[in-house]
């Protein structure tokens, strides 16, 4: 019987020791908030172990759907804790493989300098026409979007300027190219070591908006290859959360 527990842990040692002799590759479908530093970490994986990880962006609910229907992954790393659960639920992902790897924050980001202020207010006084969130309904980002604007007392007030993204990247992608003024995305697309890195944002306290876990699990397809099981060793290095706080998340 496949036990990922253990196979993890002779994979953990084995990467603080030597590079894997066999070199395989792992296909892996990533929520798109973490393009960025899931890049790098496959670069990364790739030198310390030989094994290469071949990635696919996009937003958790659509992977969900895509894996039910027989996509090829053997990896997911989601945007929530839900989808990998309920994969585990349906047979399709290991029970005992499933941990979060990255806390995700919000920001009210707009592509102008000096355009948001450090308290959040312009979303409050509502003097723009646009505010792009990804689709709640497929993106965890976008769910904890309306989350805060329903804490807020916003939601109503705004509904007709939200512009709605397929994914993550979509909805940053309307500000990006001003189609939209204000977004409110991850801030891990516009963040890195230590400040905002375009435009003007305001990172919205977290406490405002239900925790955003982002949770990483083998799929079943992924059970029998070792790049796969080495890649999830490999988000608990040292190596890997350094990158991952580099962009702004909270590690678990």
């Amino acid at each position: 019987m496949f036990n990922f527990k253990i196979c993890l842990t002779l994979l953990l040692g084995l990467l603080f020791t030597s590079q894997v002799v066999l070199a395989e590759a792992t296909i892996v479908a990533v929520a798109a908030n973490f393009s960025k530093p899931m890049t790098e970490i496959a670069d990364s994986f790739n030198q310390a172990t030989g094994h290469s990880a071949k990635l696919s962006f996009g937003s958790s609910g659509k992977f969900v759907a895509q894996i039910e229907n027989g996509a090829p992954f053997e990896v997911f790393l989601s945007a929530d804790e839900s989808s990998p659960a309920r994969l585990v639920q349906n047979g399709l992902a290991v029970a005992d493989s499933r941990s979060p790897y990255a806390i995700g924050k919000l920001v009210l980001w707009s592509a102008s300098a000096d355009y948001v202020d450090q308290q959040g207010k312009v979303l409050a006084n509502a003097n723009f026409k646009h505010l792009a969130i990804a689709d709640p309904k497929l993106a965890p980002y976008g769910a904890a979007a309306v989350d805060y604007l329903q804490r807020q007392g916003l939601l109503e007030k705004l509904q007709a300027s939200l512009v709605l993204g397929e994914n993550i990247t979509q909805a940053q992608q309307f500000v990006s190219s001003a189609n939209a003024e204000l977004g409110l995305v991850a801030l891990s697309q516009v963040y890195e070591n230590g400040k905002i890195t375009s435009g003007s944002g305001w990172i919205v306290p977290t406490s405002d908006y239900a925790q955003i876990r982002q949770s990483a699990v083998l799929l079943t397809r992924g059970q029998t290859n070792p790049a796969a099981v080495a890649l999830l060793a490999y988000l608990k290095t040292p190596a890997a959360r350094a990158i991952i706080s580099r962009y702004g998340y909270d590690l678990p």
